[in-house]
């Protein structure tokens, strides 16, 4: 499946059914009179997050949402029928936005089964029924119905993840995440493997969390070189950040800086989330050059340095424990079933 975390769409709720304009007609009945049902309302434009999805890339084949009209009313007081509500199914953290140059935020789906209306349909219009005053007896006047609204809107993902991955390309981001989750991401011998975010469910000591890994930034990212930074908007919810480097890199200190720079540039609030720093790669080294190149980044860093090596899972488990502490297990709840057998019923948030 294409992974897609940007698309344009339409909606437009259902407009309102007219009124009737009818009068009764019925043999040995002295008296007539209007009887002309109200129109339907228009059906409802409702955005619903809902688990299973991790991709906008349906919405590149369907772009155009309308919900039905009411229908009309009727005679005999008859009211006509609602237009059905269209449920528009998106994934768990998807944003709606407005078209403009602010692309202002209108929504923010972050909860499974949250379902919020965007767009309400339009009410009926009267029928003549509802016209009739002491000095109207006859009314021929309806309403036909309220109209619709619409609007062009910009969905975008931002994936839920509790702890992000971050570093350089070929800094072993994804042999990381294949180490500790079940993901299947793509490992290669140059750079920009990854090419779009990755997620994994990283079970450590009868605990569950969600690890997010997202393309490599370059120095420039902000202004768009390598694959550029808007992939970072998919670690904006995570609690923790992890940063990976690469102990073979000429200059592990510098290639911390320009990942910390890059991030800066984008904002967000990136810079100010907790940060675990590691010096991956170590298995192709010896202990004095680990120390070295650990104190090294540790200075860069101002943040204590785990040596690790996602490809054998030298240090792994340390890394693993840290991510559970800063994490927090409030969002864990560890309950026991039918058999005391412990259960864990996890959150994303």
């Amino acid at each position: 499946m294409h992974f897609l975390d940007q698309a344009k769409i339409f909606v437009r709720s259902g407009a309102g059914g007219p009124g009737a304009v009818s009068f009764r007609r019925e043999k040995f009945i002295e008296y007539g009179g209007p009887d002309g049902g109200n129109g339907g309302k228009g059906g409802d434009i409702i955005f619903e997050a809902v688990a299973g999805l991790n991709t906008l890339i349906d919405f590149r084949y369907t772009q155009h949402f309308r919900a039905p009209r009411g229908q009309g009313g009727s005679g005999s007081n008859r009211t006509g029928g609602g237009g059905e509500d269209l449920v528009i199914k998106v994934p768990i953290g998807t944003q709606v936005l407005a078209d403009d140059e602010e692309r202002t935020l209108l929504l923010d789906l972050t909860k499974e089964g949250e379902r919020v209306v965007f767009l309400r349909g339009g009410d009926g219009g009267r029928g003549n029924a509802s016209y009739k005053t002491s000095t109207n007896r006859a009314p021929r006047q309806h309403g036909t119905g309220w109209p619709s609204d619409e609007a062009y809107v910009w969905l975008r993902l931002k994936l839920l993840a509790d702890a992000g991955l971050v570093g350089l390309p070929n800094a072993g981001k994804s042999t990381f995440i294949n180490q500790v989750t079940n993901a299947q991401a793509k490992v290669g011998a140059y750079a920009f493997t990854t090419t779009r975010p990755q997620l994994g469910v990283v079970r450590h000591k009868m605990q569950e969390f969600v690890v997010a890994d997202i393309p490599g930034l370059i120095e420039g990212a902000a202004e768009g070189a390598g694959i550029g930074d808007r992939f970072l908007g998919h670690i904006e919810r995570c609690r923790v950040l992890l940063h990976l480097v690469d102990a073979n890199d000429a200059d592990v200190a510098e290639s911390y800086r320009i990942v910390r720079d890059e991030l800066e540039a984008y904002g967000a609030g990136l810079t100010d989330k907790k940060v675990i720093v590691a010096l991956n790669k170590i298995d192709t080294l010896d202990d004095e050059l680990i120390a070295a190149l650990s104190a090294e980044l540790e200075e860069a860093s101002g943040h204590p340095v785990i040596p690790i090596s996602g490809a054998s899972g030298v240090g792994v488990d340390w890394v693993l424990d840290q991510l559970l502490e800063a994490i927090g297990l409030d969002h864990a709840k560890v309950e026991e079933d039918d058999e005391g057998e412990e259960t864990i019923e996890w959150s994303p948030i």
